[in-house]
């Protein structure tokens, strides 16, 4: 587990509304990124989209970098923009980038240390008797 990971499951179990409001602004990162990189990979920008759905260049901006709320035509107008298609997926709460950090840190508390690193933390007894 790396120290991001376990930095969100030890705010998360201190901070419950933090559960929520982590996933939703991930969900919604990832959104805007998906969306950048569609339009990059059309090889268009900002304003050539903007120009295809009858809006400002600032409204694409917001949608790739603010993609909090955006309803689901104008998701589906951008994907038919960019030539794509939009492919929505439901997936169980359990499967959130918090509660997979929430059960890796449950479980590295909970696992005995690995053994070479018991047996690092002691010496051979003939080390001892090499030193009198």
């Amino acid at each position: 587990m790396d120290d991001l990971d376990r930095f969100i499951a030890e705010t998360a179990l201190q901070h419950p509304e933090f559960r929520e409001s982590y996933d939703r602004g991930c969900q919604a990162f990832h959104l805007g990124h998906l969306l950048t990189i569609a339009r990059e990979d059309a090889k268009l920008t900002q304003t050539q989209v903007a120009e295809q759905l009858g809006t400002h260049k600032s409204a694409i901006s917001r949608m790739e970098n603010h993609a909090e709320d955006i309803r689901l035509s104008t998701l589906q107008r951008y994907a038919q923009a960019v030539g794509c298609i939009l492919k929505l997926e439901l997936m169980p709460q359990s499967e959130g980038t918090v509660e997979k950090a929430i059960r890796g840190y449950q479980e590295e508390l909970t696992a005995a240390p690995p053994a070479s690193t018991r047996a690092r933390r002691r010496k051979p007894a003939a080390q001892y008797a090499e030193h009198g």
